[in-house]
């Protein structure tokens, strides 16, 4: 039981990353619907990396350089272009399904290096999850820069009034943001299931997606959310651990997206905004224009 728990928590990792950049950047105002297309590019670098250099370091490095560019180059579109954030987001993802099947195919197959070594059965990346939420946390609610992040996110105009560069905070968040997301992809191809190939995330980034929503942009509700998700991935893989003999394995698989989507409905009616005051933060979405 233990070891199904620990396989839990370390795949509630790979949400919890996720989820956490796209939070930073959704409380910037900015929000980025290719998270999955930033986690599969971060991913397949770092697996590139990691067995060309036989390197672990360098492949989380080039996870993290990776989903910090596409992050700037998001922003650059939804930012300075002031394009539509969705379809920035959709062209990412889109990209992505390509050209990571043009550089992966030939790695396709296991990384090859010693597995990361856990501690007591526990992935390393989970206590580290859990501290970039504490500080997720104390950067947005206790600190002067996390007022603007959110005051970019609310009201830009009123920011921007106040002595906020919007522009500046907004990039700076995009760019976290798909750090994170890269490191997430990094954290997969590299510790959760080091073996690469095509569209070897299957939906992680849509769902930590919904996290988003989910959390309604609060960290810790975040890694409530993310936990929640973890073990029921880990227990749609290996239900006989748990329930032997109920339902096909492929229904099982399907739980944590079937989930989802009722979550997704049952957050955006008024009655729930109303009932838990749901934190949404008013600019996201918009381009601001300066005037």
């Amino acid at each position: 039981m233990w070891e199904l728990l620990a396989r839990s928590l370390e795949a509630s990792t790979i949400f919890l990353f996720a989820g956490l950049g796209e939070l930073i950047d959704q409380r910037s105002g900015v929000l980025n619907v290719g998270l999955e297309g930033v986690m599969l590019f971060g991913g397949t670098a770092a697996f590139i990396t990691a067995q060309t250099t036989g390197s672990y370091p360098l492949g989380f490095a080039a996870g993290l350089a990776v989903g910090a560019l596409l992050g700037v180059a998001h922003g650059f579109f939804s930012i300075s272009l002031r394009g539509d954030q969705v379809v920035s987001g959709m062209g990412l993802w889109i990209l992505s399904f390509g050209l990571t099947t043009f550089l992966g195919s030939r790695y396709t197959g296991p990384l090859g290096l010693p597995r990361i070594p856990a501690v007591a059965g526990l992935s390393p990346f989970f206590p580290l999850g859990v501290l970039l939420i504490a500080a997720g946390w104390v950067l947005l609610f206790r600190t002067s820069l996390g007022l603007a992040v959110r005051s970019a996110g609310e009201n830009p105009a009123a920011a921007e009034a106040s002595g906020v560069n919007v522009a500046a905070i907004r990039y700076l968040c995009v760019t976290v943001g798909g750090a994170l997301a890269g490191l997430s992809g990094a954290t997969y191809t590299l510790s959760y299931n080091p073996v690469w190939t095509y569209n070897f995330l299957m939906g992680w980034g849509f769902v930590s997606l919904a996290l988003v929503f989910f959390s309604m942009w609060n960290p810790w509700i975040l890694l409530a959310g993310a936990t929640l998700f973890g073990l029921m991935w880990q227990l749609s893989l290996s239900p006989e651990l748990v329930l032997p003999g109920v339902l096909s394995r492929y229904i099982w698989r399907t739980v944590p997206f079937a989930i989802t989507i009722p979550i997704l409905v049952v957050i955006s009616t008024s009655w729930f905004r109303t009932r838990w005051g749901l934190a949404r933060p008013e600019a996201l979405g918009r381009p601001y224009v300066k005037g």
